[in-house]
């Protein structure tokens, strides 16, 4: 298990360009072609790891199942996020069509949240970047779509996002990276989008 931080970085429309060249000039390299991804969020009857997150309570956790669709990985991978006191960490499994079906149907059960239900799919664009021990990502064209209805929306925003290794803390990333921080999950957003307006 392999802790890590995690800054989000809300990038305005107008802005894109020089956040891209500022990363130019800092000789960031593209890790690959950008690529778009498809997730599939679960949670229970009550919303409570949307709740959690809004909230800040630790321990909690996002699951979902991504894929990525228009590109050669044609896996799919069952992944749990868990955000502790300690820091924040992923676990990644791939799984078949026929078990990504299963859950889709029948839902996940959880020791912490009980069982939990797909509930809302986010696909956007994105574009992954490595400066030194850090690793970027940019999403764009954010779109939710709710699982049972399939009524979607769009969201206009560029977040991107800073992941790194726990030995680094979030000062030294704000004097690398000197663009606001926002508190963002695609997840709750997306949810209260769809859910609550």
């Amino acid at each position: 298990m392999g802790f890590r931080v995690e800054e989000k970085l809300y990038i305005k429309d107008e802005n894109l360009f020089n956040f891209k060249k500022f990363l130019n000039t800092k000789s960031a390299k593209s890790l690959y072609k950008p690529r778009v991804i498809e997730s599939l969020y679960f949670d229970n009857n009550s919303f409570q790891i949307h709740n959690d997150s809004v909230e800040g309570l630790t321990p909690r956790k996002k699951i979902r199942v991504r894929n990525y669709p228009n590109n050669e990985d044609k896996k799919i991978y069952f992944e749990i996020k868990y955000s502790s006191v300690e820091g924040r960490y992923k676990t990644r499994k791939i799984i078949d069509q026929n078990e990504f079906l299963k859950k889709r149907s029948e839902g996940i059960f959880d020791n912490q949240y009980g069982l939990c239900l797909p509930k809302l799919y986010v696909n956007y664009t994105r574009e992954y970047f490595l400066l030194n021990d850090v690793r970027i990502s940019i999403d764009t064209n954010i779109t939710y779509r709710n699982f049972k209805t399939d009524y979607q929306v769009r969201d206009d925003k560029i977040i991107a996002e800073l992941k790194t290794s726990i030995n680094k803390n979030a000062d030294e990333l704000g004097e690398e990276f000197p663009v606001p921080r926002i508190r963002f999950s695609k997840y709750c957003f997306g949810l209260e989008k769809l859910y609550y307006q």
